[in-house]
């Protein structure tokens, strides 16, 4: 089994994420290819963890890679949101969410989440259900594909982008990652083309945040990860754009500061990764990381 990708910031979430002695357990939200939880459970013989993800491929590779630590690790495959609702009061001593996508889905789901290979357009965690990128992209309207681009891309070409599209889709359905990368990369200008980043970047955040309903996510899952964290138990949040990073900021915040708080803020600002770890993981370099405790 080959695992592509690296757990962010591990040193730091150890750090601020103490498992209490005895029989406990965590959380982990985001599990991925099991890179923090393999940590956790490697440093503390007597913890459990219930590992969520809703994509049952990348979960697999968790199962095999954990199946050492036997039933000390069970996995749920589901939305964190939903399993979190579920989750009976005050039984995790710590939960975590890691953000980001896994550079599995980048790099091996052949579903269109990278546009340096050519991939059906379909960017779904849960390829079973809803609609993908390619659904999005030659069903939405010129203005709601603007906003989706705009909006969760912060793209300021956002409307050059979506007219392209809707002239483009008119000849043919628009269905792989390559195609529509090109699509964009002609429609902005030129200096555009040629800046620090891909100019179908933003766009292609865009579409899976909007496919995967991401940030619709992130305040419903918090608010219950505090009514399921034990008292003194922490939750960390790793984050890897502003718009996740301000829902989780200004949650916490507000959280923090009501007449009858749940939590105290332990960040005051966010940890970020060292020096070091950028240069060895790159795709680190935008990672934040908040923690809170249950008081």
């Amino acid at each position: 089994m080959e695992i592509v990708h690296y757990p962010v910031m591990h040193q730091e979430v150890l750090e601020n994420l103490p498992i209490p002695e005895g029989e406990s357990l965590l959380i982990d939200c985001t599990t991925g290819e099991g890179g923090h939880t393999s940590l956790f459970l490697g440093r503390y013989p007597s913890l459990s963890v219930i590992g969520i993800d809703r994509d049952s491929e990348i979960q697999k590779k968790a199962v095999e890679r954990l199946s050492v630590y036997g039933n000390r690790f069970r996995p749920v495959n589901a939305w964190f949101n939903d399993y979190l609702a579920t989750a009976p009061s005050e039984t995790a001593d710590a939960i975590l969410f890691d953000l980001g996508i896994s550079m599995f889905h980048y790099l091996e789901s052949d579903r269109g989440f990278s546009f340096r290979n050519d991939e059906p357009l379909d960017m779904r965690l849960n390829r079973g259900s809803g609609m993908s990128a390619a659904d999005v992209v030659n069903g939405y309207s010129e203005e709601n594909l603007a906003d989706v681009i705009y909006r969760y891309g912060e793209e300021r070409y956002s409307r050059r982008i979506a007219r392209a599209i809707v002239e483009k889709r008119k000849e043919a359905p628009i269905e792989s990652s390559e195609q529509l990368a090109e699509l964009i990369k002609a429609s902005v200008p030129r200096e555009y083309r040629y800046g620090r980043i891909h100019p179908a970047t933003r766009t292609f955040q865009a579409l899976r945040i909007e496919v995967n309903s991401e940030l619709d996510r992130i305040t419903p899952a918090l608010e219950e990860a505090i009514r399921v964290l034990r008292k003194g138990g922490r939750i960390a949040v790793i984050t890897f754009h502003s718009l996740e990073d301000r829902k989780v900021k200004w949650f916490f915040k507000d959280e923090a500061g009501k007449d009858n708080p749940r939590i105290r803020i332990l960040t005051k600002k966010p940890i970020v990764p060292s020096l070091e770890e950028e240069k060895e993981n790159p795709p680190s370099r935008s990672a934040k990381l908040r923690v809170v405790e249950r008081i």
